[in-house]
């Protein structure tokens, strides 16, 4: 990976984020945007967003008026077209461009209105199929990508690069964060694009709600995952806006993980579902393991808040209340 030239340190004396600072959400409508406009707002922040009806961020001309007009003292970018397997499998055209277009509109479009401070948010998926475990962030680029979703991680690997681009041009203060797995109020129980953990909880809760003896889950539940719950998430981006200025990615996450069978099982205990789990080795597993090392955000005082069992009963409540099928 690229460095940048020497720059402010994290004992600047100029504040890397100022108390009520006005901050572009991109994205607030998201599992992650939702969580970052909660915590900015109730840390005091003025938080900008606009919505897609309003604004395409795709769209590089209407972005950069957009922020030359707003002028927010931060942006965190957090807009993009995430899905699971199977939703990566097959639209890898929309998951590579429509990424590609997002963040080259934002990052080149937050420089063009003279915003000195970006947080682009990635993802894990960045990191080799393969890497060691828990993955570093100089791991970045060491080996082949897990092919289930390479045109989403290279996309976000293209958005790594350009913040750090922009860093070492033109000295932008622009940092980014790879987050894990998350989950939380918010989150898309879409069947057909969801990621793991809601789909469980939604196939879970309609077995029992349906009765059936058995629920099917693809693979051999054998992968292991690490899961951050979306607040967590928040609270680390806050942390990184306010302390760190560095090149380098930072993992995200809570340093633990569990198999996708021990998930399952207490997602199926938390839904009260007590019928047979049926796992189909004939579906893709997808990386075998996936933890990050995160001494980097450790060393910078963050610590997961919220442990998952918990977070998965305030999930799935959440859903029930808000999204669940009714009757």
């Amino acid at each position: 990976m690229t460095t940048d030239l020497p720059g402010p340190s994290q004992e600047s004396v100029r504040p890397l984020l100022r108390p009520g600072a006005r901050i572009f959400v991109a994205g607030h409508r998201g599992l992650v945007g939702s969580a970052l406009v909660r915590r900015l707002t109730s840390d005091g922040h003025e938080v900008i967003t606009r919505g897609r009806d309003e604004l395409d961020l795709r769209e590089a001309e209407a972005t950069e008026a957009f922020l030359r007009d707003t002028r927010p003292e931060a942006v965190v970018l957090a807009a993009a077209k995430v899905g699971g397997i199977m939703a990566n499998s097959t639209r890898p055209v929309q998951f590579l461009e429509d990424n590609l277009r997002i963040q080259l509109a934002v990052i080149a479009g937050a420089h063009a209105a003279g915003i000195q401070r970006l947080l682009f948010l990635g993802s894990s998926c960045i990191y080799p199929k393969h890497a060691p475990q828990p993955i570093p962030e100089d791991a970045l680029l060491t080996g082949p990508l897990e092919p289930t979703n390479e045109a989403y991680a290279l996309a976000k690997i293209a958005g790594i690069v350009q913040v750090q681009s922009y860093r070492r041009q033109y000295g932008a203060s622009y940092i980014s964060a790879m987050p894990t797995n998350l989950y939380g109020p918010g989150d898309n129980f879409d069947l057909e694009t969801s990621h793991v953990l809601p789909a469980l909880i939604r196939r879970f809760h309609e077995a029992k709600r349906d009765g059936a003896d058995e629920v099917t889950l693809w693979g051999s539940g054998s992968p292991r995952r690490e899961f951050l719950h979306v607040d967590d998430l928040a609270a680390a981006c806050v942390r990184l806006l306010e302390v760190y200025d560095g090149a380098e990615p930072v993992n995200v996450g809570c340093g633990e993980d569990l198999t996708i069978r021990e998930l399952a099982e207490t997602v199926r205990d938390v839904t009260e579902y007590r019928g047979r789990v049926v796992w189909d080795t004939s579906k893709p597993d997808g990386t075998p393991r996936k933890l990050l090392d995160v001494s980097r955000l450790s060393s910078l005082g963050f610590k997961q808040q919220i442990p998952l069992r918990d977070g998965i009963a305030r999930t799935y409540a959440w859903w029930l209340g808000s999204q669940a099928p009714r009757g």
